[in-house]
C-alpha cells in the first residue's frame, strides 16, 4: 500500500500524517470540518481557548457517531423483523 506525506492544519497547529492515498481526501475534508466547528463554537459559545474548542469538537463528533451506530444497529435490527414477517408471509402463500 502506497503511502503519502500531509499535513493537516487544526487549530492553528500542523500534524504531519502519512496515510494511503485513499485516505488522503477524507482526513483532509474532516480537518476543514474541524477547523469550521472550532469557529462556530468560538464565535456562539465565548469560547476563547482553543483546547475548549477543540474538546467541544471532540465531543460533538464522539456523540454524532455514537448516535449513529445505535441508528445504524436499530435499522438492522428493524430489518430483521422485516425479513421475518416478509419469510411468514412468503410461507404462507406457499401453503395456498
Amino acid at each position: 500500500m502506497e503511502t503519502r506525506r500531509i499535513t493537516i492544519n487544526i487549530a492553528g497547529r500542523t500534524y504531519p500524517l502519512n496515510v494511503s492515498a485513499t485516505e488522503e481526501e477524507t482526513l483532509r475534508k474532516v480537518g476543514k470540518q474541524i477547523e469550521n466547528m472550532i469557529k462556530e463554537f468560538e464565535a456562539g459559545h465565548d469560547v476563547r481557548d482553543k483546547q475548549d474548542a477543540l474538546a467541544m469538537c471532540a465531543l460533538k463528533l464522539g456523540a454524532n457517531a455514537e448516535f449513529s451506530k445505535l441508528g445504524n444497529e436499530q435499522n438492522t435490527q428493524n430489518s430483521g423483523e422485516r425479513l421475518k414477517q416478509l419469510n411468514q408471509i412468503l410461507e404462507e402463500l406457499e401453503s395456498l
